[in-house]
């Protein structure tokens, strides 16, 4: 017998394989006489065995076929995780209606899928035969790993029982199995509170409503069945869909495990083969040249996709700003306006939440920020405080009404959408800002190699990160747990925020002294991607230090990466050469061709 708490001798053979002819007997033993072989109840009358072509009758855990009745040949006996599978096989079967098919493999196999007390309350459940099911959890208490687990199991078939009197109009009946048979369980009284409120209830609906309940019937039955299933040992009865779950769950750590998985994830099977494992190709990754931007006439120090996916933005030491429209099929980029009049060059740009503006910064020696309307072209802003200002970098308040903006001579200023001064932090030398979620929680890297957290409206600070080497720029991911640092002569960092832990360093990349932008990206935002000196584009997945490919095509410094965060097959990336390359799968090619299709993505994963 399996250690599930059990003391019944009488029972203990029918909660595993019986494999032997001595413990032949009738599948009604214990589990009433509408059982089928296999301790699940059916409406055929086939409880006492399976009847045979020779007119035999074999018992459901005999170990014997219908030529070896005579016999009596002992069976192989089964490992545990053999009955196991033979146990889930069932249930799905089951589940399927092929009861009789269940019948003949829990026969031949000399196995039980329930212990007979679960069938009978499972039976009794769904029939709503509520004080059968009452007196069946008393069989099934000795079974039971937890004592205390009757109480709830008998709580939440009493609540159905109340709910189910109520939606029938039997006011007097339900109430009196609130306060004499709910109540004296002395269990979870916030709930009876909850459920004494639904007397008031004045038809069907407004009680179904308020219960957040199916009604009466099979529906919220095999629900409350699912319930009680949890409290009770898999060996007596299995959990619901048991199969079903494992291979979803072996499908999700497939995809888990899957280095170029990048779309969203689908737990239907009925979508997937359940023949083959799940395999991505690198093929079907953003690691192709789709197109090369070539519009800006100097080096291209920065490149930010809209929040929405649907732009693109490059900035220029030409002086330029590109706004670059995406086509939703095709997903092709095409010119859309060019922003002008930036003297010192843009060296960094952010999009407003709703995509309205865009704030485009320069180098070290520039003293202005420009605020435009991208969808107007117009110029809302040109902010300068002081030609003794640096503004090299700009962040986003999530409200879309206030940017905070800073450099590192020193200055740090928070301003609305007209440029105004609403609030400044002294002695502050930034390099690189982010707004967090919250709205009040600005992140600075400084020229200390640490990032901090300043609060602007109680004007407390914070050690959030502490580098050795100088931080040249970092992002954060969509629910701000993460932040990704590039940093001089290390690399790529990956740190949490909360924990405010170093996560990981990954490798391959070529970081000196330039200031490198990278990204999060894919979907789920699952990889990371970085511009190197070497004149290459690194990803990888969040979760290994190694790179999955090197994009090559670039012939200097690529300065900065974007991913797409509506389309996780586009990536852009801007580099000193002059040009955007813009990254997708590999186009459709005949077989010999993708064969040797290579030339622009290596592949890391050997």
């Amino acid at each position: 017998m399996q250690s599930n708490g059990a003391g019944q001798g009488q029972e203990s053979s029918e909660l595993s394989c019986l494999n032997s002819a001595q413990n032949g007997e009738s599948s009604s033993a214990g589990g009433g006489g509408g059982a089928h072989a296999n301790g699940l109840l059916s409406n055929t009358d086939n409880s006492n065995g399976v009847g045979t072509s020779n007119g035999s009758s074999v018992g459901p855990c005999s170990g014997t076929s219908s030529s070896e009745v005579g016999s009596l040949k002992k069976k192989k006996r089964l490992s545990q995780a053999e009955e196991d599978v033979i146990r889930l096989i069932g249930q799905h079967l089951h589940g399927l209606g092929l009861n009789q098919t269940v019948d003949l493999l829990m026969q031949e196999s000399g196995c039980r899928l329930e212990h007979p007390s679960a069938s009978k309350f499972r039976n009794h459940v769904m029939e709503g035969e509520w004080d059968k099911a009452e007196n069946d959890l008393n069989e099934l208490r000795t079974l039971m790993h937890s004592p205390n687990a009757i109480v709830r199991m008998k709580f939440l078939l009493l609540q159905q029982k109340y709910l189910e009197y109520l939606e029938d109009g039997k006011v007097l009946e339900a109430l009196q199995v609130l306060r004499g048979e709910l109540t004296p369980l002395k269990y979870n009284t916030d709930r009876i509170h909850v459920l004494s409120g639904y007397l008031m209830c004045s038809h069907a609906e407004d009680l179904r409503a308020k219960a957040e309940w199916e009604g009466k019937g099979t529906a919220s039955r095999s629900r409350l069945l699912d319930k009680l299933q949890t409290y009770l040992p898999p060996s007596v009865m299995l959990p619901p869909r048991r199969l079903h779950t494992l291979l979803r769950q072996a499908l999700e750590l497939q995809r888990d495990r899957c280095l170029y998985h990048n779309t969203k994830l689908d737990n239907n099977l009925d979508s997937v083969s359940l023949l083959l494992d799940h395999v991505c190709s690198r093929k079907q990754f953003p690691c192709y040249t789709q197109q090369i931007l070539t519009e800006h006439c100097n080096e291209v120090w920065f490149c930010k996709f809209s929040n929405d996916g649907t732009k693109l933005a490059t900035g220029s030491k030409d002086t330029t700003v590109i706004i670059w429209q995406v086509d939703p099929e095709s997903h092709q980029l095409k010119l859309l306006r060019t922003l002008e009049g930036h003297a010192y060059g843009v060296s960094y740009l952010a999009w407003s939440p709703d995509d309205t503006y865009l704030i485009a910064c320069g180098p070290d020696d520039c003293s202005e920020l420009w605020l435009w309307n991208v969808q107007t072209g117009e110029l809302r802003t040109k902010m300068s405080q002081s030609h003794e200002d640096s503004l090299t970098s700009v962040a986003w308040n999530p409200d879309g009404k206030r940017f905070v903006t800073g450099g590192q001579r020193g200055q740090f200023y928070q301003c609305d959408l007209d440029g105004n001064l609403l609030d400044s932090w002294e002695g502050v030398r930034v390099q690189c800002l982010w707004c967090l979620g919250d709205g009040r929680t600005v992140l600075a890297s400084d020229t200390h190699q640490r990032i901090r957290g300043y609060n602007f409206e109680d004007l407390t600070d914070r050690n959030i990160v502490q580098e050795d080497h100088p931080i040249m720029s970092f992002t954060v991911s969509k629910n701000g747990r993460l932040a990704l640092l590039n940093v001089a002569t290390q690399g790529v960092h990956l740190w949490d925020l909360q924990d405010r832990v170093l996560v990981r360093k990954y490798q391959g990349v070529t970081q000196g002294f330039y200031t490198i932008h990278s990204c999060f990206g894919g979907h789920n935002e699952d990889f990371i991607a970085s511009g190197s000196e070497d004149h290459k584009v690194y990803i990888w997945h969040r979760r290994g230090e190694l790179p999955i490919a090197e994009l090559t095509g670039h012939t200097r410094t690529v300065n900065c990466v974007s991913w797409n965060p509506a389309i996780p097959g586009l990536m852009a990336s801007a580099s000193d050469d002059g040009t955007v390359r813009i990254w997708g799968p590999a186009p459709f090619l005949d077989p010999q061709e993708a064969d040797g299709l290579n030339e622009n993505c290596s592949n890391m994963d050997s």
